[in-house]
């Protein structure tokens, strides 16, 4: 796009509607410059919301990362954010700790010498095994040095505004130590989980707070879609069977900045919001470059997830930046273009545009940085469901030692391939529950460990697993159909669930608790022995086997009337399981 040069350079933006208002605006780096802009990322945790992403086969798993992180491709993040695993299913930041951390409480701070230490061994693992460079971490400045880890760079909170500023003020130790604060949502310096507010991300949320640093939750919606906040990703990749993924609106919008900024570049002073509505930010590496993005997004179509946001309006307006200073010279702006329509889903998104129409709903980037690309790979394969004769297992060759069997994902509990080097006869290979004491975590996860799998529309189906309790005196193990519910609401998770125990008892129960039992006896189980456990489900009714032998059959159920399939035990112990098997109707 081409400016005519005058007095002083300017660009106009006009919305073109019934009327109009006008107002100028000055984008001049002479005042001085603003926040150092510290990056716009993405969360991959917090519910382990990436756990189908590494089933997904080559070319596709490839092509999401590129419409994640590769450079003027898509989103070209400039963060990833990770969570040190803590034994649970919402875990870099630990979200949750090893239940030795806590030695014996829900609490990981009582020892505060143990939970610095974990960190920085998780860190030290991170170089040593992975070859990964942590920049960021939370508080445990003398820890980090003591192990040579200055670099590391301290984020004082990962929670809200208050206390930690207050505290940071008042402790020039503190201070010295940190970093910078992290905040969630659309209030504080730098927000760790914008969702898909898109817009408010990369505009409004500069604008509205003191914020440097965005980071969404989460980075790929790649976990089963009935689960809590299912599609809340930047994008969606939750069916490695089939190879599809979709790119969402927000990697595009995400484009908007990322694409044409880097951090390090300042923001300018002279940035906010619009007299009538919308917002805007400047940017520039003080060596003459510059970008503007512009956003005018309604209120209705601006909601967030927390806090609520307070009402506003935008109305019809001419704008007008003049750009002064060092900017006064600049002939050329490349001008970017996002419209959403919510009326008849014609949307465009990261159109490169000219000349320059800018209605409501809309955001624009004018920068001097050139390159920006809409980039594309094939269209990826249609999307099917999850298949309905499944098997596996869980031979490890060819997978890493102590990873996760493809499509299972924990929802408490970790389920790990194990080798048994003891083990001369069929079983050398198994999946293996591994977490024996509770984890410190911040919901309340069950009481009993629990991996799901399938197809949550699943009604007719037949689960089979070979089982093999560890623990002599409280060894318990099931299989389950039609379980529906996961993450943080795991604990009330209704299904129907075939128990069979170390101490010669089964039960049939209706919810994960095991406090609705629908059937009950004696099935000469015992630990350190393999058995064969099958489930039909089939209507009103289910029966199940034994190592072929009917133990029960028949039971009356009513609901759920459908949901995922799962293998699990009673409690945090060992067992194993082997030759897991799925046949829908």
């Amino acid at each position: 796009m081409n400016i005519e040069s005058h007095s002083g350079i300017f660009l106009s933006i006009f919305i073109y509607l019934s009327c109009c208002f006008g107002e100028e605006y000055n984008l001049d780096d002479r005042a001085g410059l603003g926040r150092t802009f510290d990056g716009i990322g993405g969360l991959s945790g917090g519910g382990a919301t990436s756990r189908l992403l590494v089933n997904y086969a080559e070319p596709y798993r490839g092509q999401i990362l590129d419409y994640l992180f590769k450079a003027k491709f898509g989103a070209s993040l400039q963060i990833l954010k990770v969570e040190i695993g803590g034994d649970a299913q919402t875990t870099g930041l630990p979200w949750a700790f090893p239940g030795w951390v806590g030695n014996g409480e829900n609490w990981p701070y009582s020892f505060p010498d143990i939970t610095a230490s974990y960190v920085v061994s998780w860190i030290l693992g991170a170089k040593r095994f992975h070859d990964l460079d942590i920049d960021y971490v939370g508080l445990l400045r003398y820890t980090l040095d003591k192990q040579g880890l200055e670099r590391v760079k301290i984020i004082a909170s990962d929670n809200l505004w208050e206390p930690i500023t207050s505290a940071v003020v008042a402790d020039q130790e503190l201070l010295d130590a940190v970093d910078g604060s992290l905040s969630w949502y659309q209030n504080c310096s730098w927000s760790p989980e914008e969702w898909k507010e898109a817009v408010l991300v990369v505009a409004a949320g500069p604008v509205s707070s003191t914020k440097t640093m965005t980071i969404s939750w989460n980075l790929v919606a790649s976990y089963y879609d009935n689960l809590p906040f299912g599609r809340d990703g930047l994008m969606t990749a939750y069916e490695p069977w089939s190879g599809n993924y979709v790119v969402e609106s927000p990697i595009w919008i995400t484009a908007h900045t990322t694409q044409f900024t880097e951090p390090g570049w300042t923001y300018l002073e002279t940035v906010g919001h619009f007299k009538h509505g919308g917002s805007y930010v400047a940017l520039t590496d003080s060596r003459g470059n510059l970008t503007i993005v512009a956003e005018t997004m309604s209120h209705d179509h601006s909601l967030c997830i927390r806090p609520p946001l307070l009402p506003f309006n935008v109305t019809v307006q001419n704008v007008t930046f003049n750009l002064k200073g060092m900017f006064a010279s600049i002939g050329e702006l490349q001008v970017w273009h996002s419209k959403f329509d919510f009326k008849t889903n014609q949307t465009v998104l990261f159109q490169n545009l000219k000349p320059i129409k800018l209605d409501v709903d809309e955001i624009y980037t004018f920068t001097t940085v050139k390159g920006g690309q809409k980039g594309a790979w094939p269209d990826p394969p249609p999307s099917a469901p999850f298949p309905k004769s499944y098997k596996d297992d869980f031979d490890v060759s060819g997978n890493p030692y102590l990873s996760e069997a493809p499509n299972f994902a924990d929802q408490t509990g970790v389920f790990e391939y194990f080798t048994n080097l003891s083990d001369v006869g069929t079983h050398i290979s198994t999946l293996r529950q591994v977490v024996t004491q509770r984890p410190v975590t911040w919901v309340a996860d069950a009481d009993q460990t629990i991996s799901v799998i399938g197809d949550y529309n699943w009604y007719d189906l037949t689960v089979s697993s070979e089982v093999y309790m560890e623990d002599i005196n409280s060894g318990g193990v099931f299989i389950a159909a039609r379980v529906d519910k996961g993450g943080g609401v795991i604990r009330s998770a209704k299904g129907i669930f075939f128990w069979v125990f170390a101490d010669g008892t089964y039960k049939i129960t209706n919810d994960l608790s095991g406090m609705v039992v629908l059937a009950e006896g004696l099935s000469g189980t015992k630990p350190y022995v393999w058995y064969t456990l099958t489930l039909r489900v089939k209507g009103d009714s289910a029966s199940a086997d034994l190592n072929g032998f009917p133990l029960w059959k028949n039971t009356v159920l009513l609901n759920p009337r459908h949901g995922w399939a799962a293998i699990g035990t009673s409690s945090f112990q060992l067992v194993q399981f082997d030759n897991f098997a799925v046949e829908a109707d």
